[in-house]
């Protein structure tokens, strides 16, 4: 029987210098940067563009309104990617910000949510293509998606199909946060009551809603989450301009009740959502992708591709089918770094 490793812990007589790797670390990382995709999924008129906007305090996207009844209504959902940095203190941002135009805007919204799992698939593919090439880059670009917000009509009603099977479907290939749109035109008795419906809702058809449960959460981090599972779906309004409230200016919003401060969480839960974004989960939505989502992705093609290669005949007909489904992909645009 091997002598099991005994760990000693002791400090240096004379200082070595390792402590300073977490220093390393973070130079490289900056000089670096860093890349998140978040997507945004629900109806025209909901506020996708605004919120995006409020919550990186920067303009990027341009709010494209309710539709008009004289505007032409996309026969399927659009998939339209823009590409920003940002800086704040030195940490540099790469955002790919995924908006998907045309999605529950159809006479017929069958199927419509098929494209927004098309295309998360797509960069999983596109990620292990490159990741299995005989010479890599030593950095691959990521264009995968790390979280999709999810925009739901402030109706007070139960979901609807369409927001049982599009949720169902991107909650098993991404991390899918609910919020409740436009929360401030209801009540705060109205808005609690419909988050609970919707909590009910959710248990009921078994979402597999962000943030996950994991053994390998300390308690603080697993507190933390089921703090953030409470409020979820989050109930918020965005707001790129500023208004006057008792004197002081701050973002907010003009309702029929009033007027609302979107930073302020008696009133709304937008600080919630960016804190939790942002500033808490930010590298564990980037993780959680790439060590779980891709992770599954890329074993059940490598567990194909090994099956293909013992099988001729099966391997000649899963290449068929895999270059009917690139020709199936949807079209998009996309202004994606390829550094």
């Amino acid at each position: 029987m091997e002598d099991q490793p005994v760990n000693n812990y002791s400090q240096p007589s004379k200082y070595v210098g390792f402590d300073t790797i977490t220093t390393q670390i973070e130079s490289r990382l900056l000089k670096r940067g860093f890349q998140f995709n978040i997507m945004v999924v629900g109806r025209s008129g909901l506020g996708k563009s605004t919120l995006v906007n409020t919550l990186f305090s920067s303009k990027l996207t341009n709010s494209h309104g309710r539709r008009s009844p004289s505007e032409p209504i996309e026969k399927t959902t659009e998939i339209k990617v823009s590409s920003h940095t940002l800086t704040e203190n030195n940490v540099r941002l790469n955002i790919n910000v995924i908006d998907t135009p045309g999605f529950g805007d159809q006479i017929n919204n069958e199927k419509c949510w098929e494209p927004l799992v098309k295309y998360v698939k797509e960069q999983h593919s596109q990620y292990l293509r490159k990741e299995l090439t005989a010479q890599r880059d030593k950095f691959l670009p990521d264009t995968r998606v790390h979280c999709i917000l999810y925009f739901i009509p402030p109706n007070g009603q139960k979901l609807k199909q369409l927001d049982v099977q599009a949720l169902k479907k991107l909650s098993e290939i991404a991390n899918v946060v609910p919020i409740i749109a436009k929360s401030d035109s209801l009540t705060l008795d109205e808005r609690n009551d419909f988050k609970k419906l919707l909590q009910s809702e959710f248990l009921k058809y078994q979402f597999n809603i962000y943030p996950y449960d994991s053994e390998d959460l300390y308690e603080e981090e697993r507190q933390l989450n089921e703090d953030i599972k409470s409020l979820i779906p989050f109930a918020i309004a965005g707001s790129d301009h500023e208004i006057e409230i008792n004197g002081e200016f701050v973002r907010g919003r003009k309702t029929r009740w009033g007027a609302i401060n979107i930073e302020d969480v008696s009133q709304c839960e937008f600080v919630f959502l960016r804190d939790f974004l942002t500033r808490t989960h930010l590298q564990d939505l980037i993780e959680t992708t790439a060590l779980t989502h891709y992770e599954t992705f890329r074993s059940k093609q490598l567990i194909a591709l090994k099956e293909n290669a013992s099988n001729p005949n099966r391997q000649s007909q899963s290449m068929s089918n895999t270059n009917q489904d690139l020709r199936n992909t949807p079209m998009y645009s996309a202004g994606i770094p390829t550094r």
